[in-house]
């Protein structure tokens, strides 16, 4: 047998192996770092070996260290989960082993991009002649579109940064909400513009309409970025977009959306309320590991005027192929990329619009299910007001909480991680895998139920 079909057949009895454990096993992982180490081995071999048995070890010495994210009891971050046909999709990718840089070198992967960022912006509800660039997540995608936004701003004020950089041009000041992701942060750090100024949120962590309308009075032509959110990562809550977006048009600004989860709220009927206005900003950041459920990694970095990011991420070398229409290159940061597009088309081709929308509404369900489920618990308190796909409780104080959630991971049935929200200890439930079912649901509250008795 050919040794790559070998080391792939190998690959596929594990891989079948694992995906069958999911629905059973203990979602926590059984081993530590120091036990795989002692498994995989530290001595580098004095000669090869075989693909095969490569593949062999590297599966069951891993196997016992493995978390189950994809489980549909994991509830920790906001990871999804592997979409059947997007899963199949990526080994694919792996296999066809593309330069995704231009559509002269993968014309196939360049199609695939084309159709799948056509298909997000109609689910998505934004301008259908916005440019999508598929980066390696929410991070990168803030980063991008932000930077779009960065030059765009500064090129309204007369300076070239891509020409001059940023040393002696006029100050770029950002906006942003108090309860905005720390992907922000640091997106911001990448561009060099540094913390964002704060405004004030409630205790959902929306921004304050009115508070952003004063904090930009009398900005004039200065050169601002305003950053919203949609999904909030405690509570899941949704900035008001409408008069938010309204404000910083009145100073001159960019608006960009941060959505990583919570944008795709508009690809469903029930859900698209919570994103009224938020096709009317500038750029958006999603990703589609979580909420769609591909493969990591995959981040989306949309942004309404394609020359803008194409201005801030074009490449240009006299070896390059280049198309006259753009290139993939041209819409996110990286040089080369993995066949991202390959995986979102798989996945949307799978599950069509109407799945996508009951992708969507599942999740908020199963959330709501938690939400009711928590509540009904002696000395729980779920401190959401509207339930999308996060849930935030607290169990009669940090000390009970911290007890309910140490349990909870000894048990071994689901895992729930921990946060500081407004200075105290919460359990944060984000659901976001496609193959959570009602079970897992239930399996999960009776798991947290035993918890709090023992707390």
């Amino acid at each position: 047998m050919d040794p790559r079909e070998a080391a792939l057949r190998q690959a596929y009895d594990h891989a079948v192996r694992w995906l069958a454990s999911l629905p059973d096993r203990r979602v926590p992982a059984r081993a530590g770092v120091d036990e795989i180490v002692r498994a995989l081995g530290t001595d580098l071999p004095d000669g090869p070996g075989a693909p095969a048995d490569v593949v062999d070890l590297l599966a069951t010495a891993c196997e016992p260290g493995l978390t189950a994210f994809p489980s549909g009891r994991f509830y920790g971050f906001v990871v999804g989960g592997t979409e059947p046909a997007a899963l199949a999709a990526d080994w694919l990718v792996s296999a066809w082993d593309q330069n995704c840089v231009m559509r002269a070198a993968s014309p196939a992967y360049t199609a695939a991009e084309d159709i799948a960022g056509a298909w997000l912006l109609d689910l998505l509800g934004l301008p259908d002649d916005s440019s999508v660039g598929f980066t390696t997540g929410a991070t990168m995608a803030n980063f991008t579109c932000l930077a779009a936004g960065r030059d765009a701003v500064l090129r309204r004020a007369g300076w070239n940064v891509a020409r001059d950089g940023l040393n002696g041009g006029p100050a770029v000041r950002v906006v942003a909400g108090e309860s905005r992701h720390m992907a922000i942060d640091l997106a911001l750090r990448y561009l060099g513009l540094g913390r964002p100024e704060l405004v004030t949120a409630d205790d959902q962590g929306r921004i304050e309409a009115e508070a952003l309308r004063d904090a930009l009075a009398g900005d004039g032509e200065r050169p601002v970025l305003v950053v919203l959110q949609a999904g909030d990562v405690h509570s899941g809550a949704f900035d008001p977009f409408t008069e938010c977006v309204r404000a910083a048009r009145e100073a001159g600004a960019w608006v960009h959306v941060d959505g990583a989860f919570g944008l795709w709220a508009a690809a469903s009927p029930r859900y698209a309320r919570l994103t009224a206005g938020c096709a009317d900003a500038d750029s958006w950041a999603t990703d589609a590991h979580k909420t769609l459920n591909v493969p990591y990694d995959c981040g989306l970095a949309i942004v309404r005027d394609p020359s803008a990011v194409r201005a801030a991420m074009g490449e240009r070398g006299d070896y390059l192929i280049q198309h006259e229409h753009g290139d993939p290159i041209d819409k996110v940061p990286e040089l080369s990329r993995r066949g991202r597009a390959f995986t979102v088309w798989a996945a949307l081709r799978s599950l069509g619009r109407s799945g996508v929308a009951d992708l969507v509404d599942r999740l908020c369900r199963h959330a709501a299910a938690f939400a009711t489920g928590i509540a009904g618990i002696a000395g729980a308190t779920v401190l959401n007001d509207v339930v999308f796909t996060q849930v935030c409780a607290e169990f009669g104080g940090d000390a009970r909480t911290d007890r309910v959630l140490t349990r909870l991971l000894d048990d071994g049935t689901a895992w729930i991680s921990g946060s500081t929200w407004h200075g105290r200890r919460v359990m944060r439930i984000s659901v976001s895998n496609w193959s959570t079912s009602d079970e897992d649901v239930r399996r999960t509250l009776d798991a947290i139920r035993r918890a709090a008795a023992d707390a």
